[in-house]
């Protein structure tokens, strides 16, 4: 299997795309003007304590408070508490952690409000971001993940990830890491470490712990609550650092500077593998030259079709997403209704597993599939639809088929699920019914760009359009296009663009959209 990353860099967002041997699997979007919350760690204080829920919520900046449940303290929390107090006690020097004084584990079965009081600062990190109505998700059981390494302050506990099956290369990892971390640090070694030097895993460690002095030190110079003191790497990079592997064919940028820190951070964990990183500099849409718009469009929406007909469709409610399996009108099979169900069943598992990852779809999954009367067939769907989950990085979990045909999923929510809409709005009406002659959009253009050109003095610009009709200006010896740089200057750049419905246009001045519309066309 080969994978290949692109990047969509534009003024407000950035979309990210994990392709899978030429076919979408991931896809995220970020806006710019928002951060990447998860992993971020706060300086907070407590605002109101649950009893009846054993738990509180916490000020960390939102705009619902954040919730906090005693399971999530971590063991060390009154270690960990003992050693804020003190460092926030003394705004001049600071205590290293390796003199905090170690106190007793809280009990597993214990109660939060004997631990903490309304007002009181607390150390903690974001596990999920606001979702819907709630707030982000707290744990004040810090982690700072690198590559290798996962760094816990205050713990003492060596962890071997599981999918490392070797012992002795387990017991080898053990050991190494047990004679270079520093003293109330725990450390979780994670897979991608199997084979690597101590020498790789100690210039990690020596990151890691510059990250958790430096969070430290702004929990010292802190005057007003809340403080983010420590920030998670951006997205991009973050997918990358739990991703990267060596499948990795290409990454593909179309940004100067996120090219920069991308090609940065694989020099880094990969020297090797630098060269993967390219810049993209084609005037078509990065999206649209490597056939990722078009994915895009067919993956999302209510139905998705997936082979010969049959299709899914996905459906959100309030309490859980629901998928129907239906077999469309594919031709039937000579081998009979239950082999057709098998075949209908086993695809669309195939493709449920996919657009689980693609959409990042959390909480509970109710998946009806087309009846199967034989058991061995059921269990057949079964094991598929496990095996397929094998790929997705999010903590899931699978139940066999009920006795009406029903299956359960869980898969943990860590962010809300991607939504997009692929319909398309209608350009030139915008809702009202009726549009002005179509012969006349062309017209339309060239006022535009008289007006670009001869009002506000902008020479050098492009015109984006839906491919048909950026295929009508660009036809003919002498075209549309052609007259227009003739008559305006040669700076005109006509591109198609797939994102685009038809007869909507975008104007752009280096990566910047001029905004163009009329009046009447703002809604």
């Amino acid at each position: 299997m080969t994978s290949e990353l692109f990047l969509d860099v534009q003024p407000n967002e950035v979309s990210i795309a994990l392709l899978e041997d030429k076919n979408l699997v991931e896809l995220q979007k970020e806006n710019l003007d928002s951060s990447f919350s998860v992993g971020n760690v706060y300086l907070g204080k407590i605002k109101k304590l649950m009893p009846g829920l054993n738990a509180c919520f916490v000020d960390v900046g939102y705009e619902k408070d954040a919730f906090l449940h005693y399971q999530d303290l971590g063991v060390q929390f009154n270690t960990q508490a003992k050693y804020l107090k003190q460092v926030l006690s003394d705004r001049k020097t600071l205590a290293p952690i390796s003199k905090a004084p170690s106190l007793p584990d809280i009990p597993k079965e214990g109660t939060l409000s004997d631990l903490v009081k309304v007002g009181q600062e607390v150390l903690v990190q974001i596990v999920k971001e606001p979702i819907s109505t709630k707030g982000p998700r707290l744990t004040s059981e810090i982690s700072i993940a690198g590559r290798y390494l996962v760094l816990i302050p205050f713990g003492e506990k060596v962890s071997v990830s599981q999918k490392i099956k070797s012992n002795e290369e387990r017991t080898r990892l053990k050991q190494l890491i047990q004679s270079i971390k520093p003293a109330r640090m725990g450390i979780i070694v994670r897979t991608v470490a199997e084979g690597k030097r101590v020498a790789e895993l100690d210039n990690e460690l020596k990151v890691l712990m510059k990250y958790w002095e430096d969070c430290i030190l702004k929990v010292q110079k802190s005057s007003v609550l809340p403080v983010m003191v420590h920030e998670e790497t951006s997205r991009t990079v973050a997918m990358l650092r739990d991703l990267f592997n060596p499948s990795f064919e290409n990454i593909y940028i179309n940004n100067k500077d996120t090219y920069e820190e991308i090609k940065n951070y694989v020099s880094l964990i990969a020297p090797e593998k630098q060269d993967i990183v390219k810049l993209y500099e084609g005037r078509v849409p990065i999206f649209d030259n490597f056939s990722i718009t078009k994915q895009i469009k067919s993956l999302f929406g209510r139905t998705v079709s997936y082979r010969n007909g049959a299709y899914l469709i996905i459906e959100q409610t309030e309490a859980m997403h629901v998928v129907d399996v239906n077999s469309g009108n594919r031709s039937k099979q000579n081998n009979g209704q239950e082999e057709n169900a098998l075949d209908v069943n086993i695809a669309a598992a195939d493709e449920l597993a996919r657009q689980l990852r693609l959409r990042d779809i959390g909480g509970i999954i109710v998946v009806d599939f087309i009846d199967m009367n034989e058991a061995e067939n059921r269990q057949k769907l079964y094991e598929r639809m496990c095996q397929n989950m094998q790929q997705d990085r999010a903590k899931h979990n699978i139940l066999p088929l009920s006795k009406f045909g029903l299956m359960q999923i869980t898969r943990q929510r860590v962010r809300p699920a991607l939504s997009i809409d692929t319909s398309e709005d209608c350009p030139t009406c915008h809702g009202k019914g009726t549009i002005p002659p179509s012969i006349l959009f062309t017209d339309m253009l060239e006022n535009k760009i008289d007006y670009l050109v001869n009002k506000l003095s902008i020479k050098k610009f492009s015109v984006h359009l839906h491919p048909y009709v950026a295929a009508y200006v660009n036809k003919g010896v002498v075209s549309l296009k052609r007259k227009w740089q003739l008559k305006y200057g040669f700076s005109i750049d006509i591109v198609p663009n797939q994102s685009l419905a038809y007869l909507e246009y975008r104007f752009y001045r280096s990566g910047e959209e001029i905004d163009m519309k009329e009046e009447y066309e703002i809604r």
